[in-house]
C-alpha cells in the first residue's frame, strides 16, 4: 500500500476564519465532501467526555462535521458504546445525560445522540473479520446500522493504548460492552466484592450458560461454563461484577486494530482528528491533568492508520510542557535522549506502534503519508 494523504491546518486564526471555519475547509479539502451522504444515515463517532473531564472535543467541533453531513444530503447522529468500567457513561441513560452535560446537546450540535449498543451495552452486531486475534467483533448495532461511518477524535494519551486516537476511538469506542471485554481481557468476568453482591439473580436471568451461581445470597461466576461475553457487568446493579485484566498490551492493540476493520470494511469512512489539549490519559477519566504538549492543529484523512500515524509524529516533534507527567517522567529517566517517544515516556507500559503494524498487516491502512498543509 502506497502513501495516503492527510490533510493538516493549525489552530492558527485570523480575522478572516475562525477554527470552525477553518474545520470546515479542512474536511471540505480532505475530500470528505465526495462521500455520497444522500439519504443515508452517517454516524459520527466521538468521545462525549466522562463526567468532570474537561478535556474532550467541544461540541461546536460536532457541529462543523454534522452540518457538513446534512448540506451533503444526509442524516448525521453522534455516537459512542457504553463503558466497561463503573462510571457516568455505563448504560445509555446516563450516557446520555453526561453527553448533554457535556454540552452535546441536539441544540449545540444540530443531531442527535444514539448510543451505539443500547440501554445496556447488549445490542450488538456480531461483524465477521476472521482476524488473528478476532473472528467475530462485537460491534454497536447504531454505529453498524449506519451507511456511512465518521469519526472526530480528539488525539491524547492513553495509559494502555499509548495515545488514543482514530483507531481507539474506532476499535475500542465502537466495540460493545462484551466486545471491550474481549479487546481488554483473556480472561473472564468475576465478583469481585463479595460483601457487596446482593444476591439479585440478574447475573444469572441474562446468561445463556448458567454461569453466574448463587449461593447463600451471593454470586460467583463459573469459569468452566463462562464464555466471557460481559453481559453479566452490564445488568449488575450493584457493578461487584468486574472483567479481570489478562490481556497483554500487544494483544489489546492488535485486537483494537481487528475490531476497526470491523467497524471500517465495505462502507465508506472518513476520519478528523484534532490535537488539542493533549492530555497524559483518556478522556474515559473523570478528570484530566494538565496537557503534555501545546496544541497542534488539525488533521484529516480517509486513511485511519495513516491519519494516526501523521499525528503520532506531529505530537513527537513538540517541546514538552513543563510541570507535566510527561516533564516529570523525562527528568526521573537518564536514559532519554533525542529519539524518546513522548508516549512511551508518558506511559512506559505501552506499545503503540504494535497497533499501528497489525492494521497495517491486516489491510486497514498505510503508515506511510504525504502530509498536505492547508495553511
Amino acid at each position: 500500500m502506497g502513501k495516503s494523504k492527510v490533510y493538516y491546518t493549525s489552530f492558527k486564526t485570523s480575522g478572516h476564519e475562525n477554527l470552525l471555519q477553518k474545520l470546515r475547509r479542512l474536511m471540505i479539502t480532505a475530500g470528505m465532501k465526495e462521500i455520497d451522504f444522500a439519504d443515508k444515515y452517517a454516524a459520527i463517532k466521538i468521545h462525549f467526555g466522562e463526567y468532570g473531564n474537561l478535556a474532550f472535543l467541544r461540541p461546536n467541533y460536532a457541529k462543523v462535521m454534522a452540518d457538513l453531513v446534512k448540506e451533503c444530503g444526509g442524516k448525521p447522529f453522534l455516537t459512542d458504546c457504553n463503558t466497561l468500567y463503573v462510571g457516568s457513561r455505563k448504560n445509555a441513560l446516563d450516557h446520555i445525560e453526561t453527553a448533554y452535560l457535556n454540552g452535546f446537546t441536539p441544540y449545540a450540535t444540530g443531531c442527535h445522540v444514539l448510543i451505539g449498543d443500547g440501554l445496556k451495552g447488549t445490542d450488538e452486531t456480531l461483524v465477521p473479520i476472521d482476524g488473528e486475534y478476532v473472528k467475530e467483533a462485537r460491534i454497536g448495532s447504531a454505529i453498524m446500522d449506519a451507511d456511512v461511518f465518521l469519526t472526530l477524535t480528539h488525539f491524547k494519551g492513553h495509559e494502555m493504548a499509548g495515545f488514543g486516537g482514530a483507531l481507539k476511538n474506532i476499535g475500542m469506542g465502537c466495540g460493545s460492552r462484551a466486545g471491550k471485554m474481549e479487546m481488554h481481557n483473556d480472561g473472564k468476568p468475576f465478583v469481585k466484592d463479595v460483601d457487596g453482591c446482593i444476591g439479585c439473580g440478574s447475573c444469572q436471568r441474562i446468561c445463556a450458560h448458567n454461569a453466574p451461581i448463587i449461593e447463600n445470597s451471593k454470586a460467583h461466576i463459573d469459569h468452566e461454563r463462562c464464555v466471557g461475553c460481559g453481559r453479566c457487568l452490564a445488568v449488575c446493579p450493584k457493578d461487584v461484577i468486574q472483567p479481570s485484566s489478562s490481556s497483554s498490551v500487544k494483544s489489546l492493540n492488535c485486537k483494537m486494530a481487528e475490531y476497526s476493520l470491523a467497524v471500517c470494511q465495505g462502507r465508506q469512512h472518513f476520519h478528523v482528528s484534532l490535537i488539542c489539549d493533549v492530555s497524559p490519559n483518556c478522556d474515559c477519566h473523570s478528570e484530566n491533568d494538565i496537557p503534555i504538549i501545546p496544541d497542534v492543529g488539525m488533521f484529516a484523512s480517509f486513511d485511519p492508520v495513516a491519519l494516526d500515524v501523521a499525528c503520532a509524529d506531529a505530537v513527537n516533534r513538540m517541546p514538552v510542557i513543563d510541570g507535566s507527567v510527561l516533564s516529570d517522567n523525562l527528568k526521573q529517566d537518564v536514559h532519554h535522549g533525542e529519539g524518546h517517544d513522548h508516549f512511551y515516556m508518558t506511559h512506559p507500559d505501552t506499545e503503540w506502534k504494535s497497533c499501528i503494524e497489525h492494521a497495517v498487516k491486516i489491510g486497514l491502512g498505510s503508515d506511510q503519508y504525504e502530509l498536505v498543509d492547508i495553511g
